[in-house]
């Protein structure tokens, strides 16, 4: 039974996959975040809430007992409630008397409160009773005892309570935010006027946590004391604004953070997921491209052998013939194994150079010489052009000669088979020298010229199929001529030949 082979992932199901898999979840992730940011400041109130509640417990349970334990006493005249450290904790003008139904104070608001408890006056006791009183959204304190059918009492100061309790807490042992204790009116709702009741109590009330500092925490008192609340404020900047803010800027600054990592990741995976199937793209054509370049000149020898094992030649003129095509067609072979070996040696960082100073003229007559070896049966003019007094350079003879040779071959194969001329110029450029190869062949189309240099890239047109060559050439010589210090060049119109410019800096005198 036969199997059918894994079908792997191309590069681009791969990476629709991988951006799948990572956007989904961060998306998540991401409106997880944005809700923790926009409940934030609710985080806050919540903790900061938890942080008092103790201490709001413990003094709304303390306060009945220190109030209870002060007395009714005048002073100077005034009635006055007093603490038994002689503190006193009503108004100075808050005094008050209710006999036969009748209400006696100065205070108006403090009057229209009593209002609503004369009825009740009868049924307070003789010793003296603090509780609260509310009438038009407004509350009052007071302490109050019977004399006989006569209710005497007084208005107690909310501020003093305050300063009472911030005495008995060290605000700084539950929180590092300045903070002060408040006494303020439990918010009711209208019990007439309708609709337009509620409404002017709820812009009251907005406008109200607008304008006045919002609480941290709270505690409503117990009765008698129902119609006060005991409030925490902060005195300095809103600590909730604060952390929430700075909270919700660190959450940003992470969620920022976290998208560019991400970004990074996913575009540096996706660069290497490229590469990797530009890899297994390159091997693929560099095996059809060996297999290409060594089956045609193993095909002529193994036809030569044979021809000569066989005695079909019995002139020694076609002997001699056939020898000659057998030596160059494996010198090709030789050269094509060396150039690939050249470059698994440069891309692995195993080749070594031998660097040393070296004339110019060596340089170019090794390169000229090697390259008249190869051609000297073929019709080609090639014309060599050296200036004189040029710098000798710090290189690698051999290299940088067979980079200057690899030029010269790619000018005799790209150029047309008749009358073929190659021009090789020499020239001082700045602190360097210029070595120019132009010929008079094809020429390279704009779209190509930058591509030319890529490992086993070779144009595609009718005579670079027709002519043998590994695509391994321009690229050689681009990494030897980079590792000197130099740099390569090309000029081209389709047609109109190629002219191809190594600059290499001058060596060390």
């Amino acid at each position: 039974m036969s199997r059918t082979p894994p079908r792997f992932l191309n590069f681009r199901r791969t990476f629709a996959l991988l951006i799948v898999l990572v956007v989904v979840p961060s998306a998540g992730l991401s409106g997880f975040g944005v809700v923790a940011i926009i409940n934030e400041r609710a985080a806050v109130e919540k903790r900061l809430e938890a942080a008092w509640r103790g201490t709001l417990e413990s003094l709304s349970e303390e306060l009945p007992g220190i109030l209870a334990s002060a007395s009714l006493e005048p002073v100077n005249g005034q009635l006055q409630f007093i603490l038994p450290d002689g503190q006193p904790v009503s108004e100075p003008d808050g005094a008050f008397q209710l006999e036969d139904g009748q209400v006696r104070t100065r205070d108006p608001q403090l009057a229209e409160a009593l209002a609503t408890v004369v009825p009740e006056a009868g049924g307070l006791p003789t010793e003296p009773t603090v509780f609260s009183l509310t009438t038009g959204g407004r509350a009052v304190l007071v302490a109050a005892e019977r004399r006989g059918s006569v209710v005497h009492g007084v208005r107690l100061s909310v501020q003093q309570l305050e300063a009472l309790l911030a005495e008995r807490v060290d605000p700084r042992a539950v929180s590092s935010e300045p903070v002060r204790f408040a006494l303020l009116p439990v918010p009711r709702e209208p019990s007439e006027g309708g609709l337009m009741g509620r409404l002017v109590s709820e812009v009251a009330q907005a406008r109200a946590s607008a304008l006045g500092p919002t609480g941290l925490a709270e505690r409503v008192l117990s009765s008698p004391l129902q119609d006060f609340r005991l409030v925490v404020l902060p005195t300095g900047e809103d600590p909730v604004a604060r952390a929430s803010t700075r909270n919700r800027v660190l959450y940003g600054v992470l969620l920022g953070v976290f998208y560019l990592t991400l970004t990074f990741g996913v575009v540096y995976t996706g660069r290497a997921l490229y590469r990797e199937a530009q890899l297994s793209r390159m091997k693929t054509d560099f095996v059809s491209l060996v297999s290409h370049e060594l089956r045609t000149p193993l095909t002529s020898i193994r036809m030569f052998i044979e021809t000569l094992a066989l005695g079909r030649l019995k002139d020694p003129a076609q002997t001699q013939e056939v020898l000659t095509l057998l030596m160059r067609e494996t010198e090709r072979l030789s050269i094509f194994v060396e150039r690939v070996l050249d470059w698994a040696r440069i891309e692995g960082g195993r080749k070594v150079y031998q660097r040393e100073i070296v004339p110019v003229s060596e340089l170019v007559n090794a390169a000229v010489e090697a390259f008249r070896t190869q051609r000297m049966e073929d019709g080609v003019d090639l014309t060599v052009e050296v200036s004189d007094g040029l710098p000798a350079l710090d290189v690698d003879r051999a290299a940088v000669a067979g980079a200057l040779l690899n030029l010269l071959q790619n000018a005799y194969k790209y150029s047309g088979p008749d009358n073929r001329r190659i021009t090789l110029q020499v020239r001082g450029s700045g602190k360097g020298v210029d070595l120019t190869v132009e010929d008079n062949g094809v020429g390279i189309a704009p779209q190509e010229r930058t591509r030319i240099f890529e490992r086993f890239y070779r144009v595609d047109n009718l005579l670079t199929r027709r002519t043998e060559g590994s695509g391994l050439g321009l690229a050689i010589t681009r990494r030897i001529i980079e590792t000197h210090g130099g740099r390569i060049s090309v000029q081209s119109e389709p047609g109109k030949g190629s002219r191809f410019t190594i600059h290499l800096p001058a060596g060390k005198a």
